[in-house]
């Protein structure tokens, strides 16, 4: 860039050089790349805003079956979730229901873990709601045994995992 800067010289500017050879700001575009991509329309919510499958594994997005029939048809969900709007009132009102039936501990994490992984809202929705109840759910004593019986109720990788390979002396 220094050369080029020279050879402009003091009576020419960088807004002076060929616009097929340069990007903005005077770096030459030796390869060609900003040039071939000049002719293709880019949609820029298309790479930011998740739709249809994408979304629905999405857990920081994913609201269930709350999807109003607007928000289905702006997102491609029509046929991805079954044709009922449930709010996430009533989502939580079953869940509830469905985690108090699990007799041990251990049973009530899993399923709270396995409703982080697919419904985020859905999930700190019912822990803030129900804080008393799941918190030692989701915390200690039952993270404690979680950890000892990691092996048998891994689902995916999530966090920091550290074993006594990793221990430094």
């Amino acid at each position: 860039m220094e050369s080029t800067m020279k050879n402009l010289g003091d009576e020419a500017s960088v807004l002076d050089m060929d616009s097929k050879s340069t990007v903005g700001g005077g770096v030459e575009d030796l390869y060609g790349e900003d040039s071939a991509t000049e002719d293709q329309l880019v949609t820029p919510w298309t790479i930011s805003v998740a739709s249809g499958y994408s979304l629905l594994r999405d857990p920081h997005h994913n609201k269930g079956l709350a999807f109003t029939e607007k928000e289905r048809d702006a997102h491609y969900l029509r046929g991805l979730l079954p044709p009922i709007c449930i709010s996430q009132q009533l989502q939580e009102k079953k869940l509830m229901n469905s985690i108090r039936q699990y007799q041990v501990p251990l049973q009530k994490y899993t399923a709270m873990m396995e409703l982080q992984e697919r419904n985020e809202r859905l999930f700190y929705k019912l822990l803030i709601d129900n804080v008393e109840e799941l918190l030692p759910v989701v915390y200690t004593p039952t993270v404690g045994e979680a950890c000892q019986k990691y092996g048998s109720i891994f689902r995916r990788p999530q966090g920091l995992y550290i074993s006594l390979k990793e221990k430094y002396a």
